[in-house]
């Protein structure tokens, strides 16, 4: 998991979806789950 503050380059990958939870924006990614991380 990759904690960025910026998540604009890792939501156009493909696959990759961008989740609320708790308050804070998730990237997951079930074709690359190396893309997974969260803001702040």
């Amino acid at each position: 998991m990759q904690v960025r503050n910026s998540l604009k380059s890792l939501k156009k990958a493909p696959g990759s979806q961008v989740v609320r939870r708790r308050g804070r924006t998730f990237v997951i990614n079930s074709a690359n789950p190396r893309m997974k991380s969260r803001q702040g």
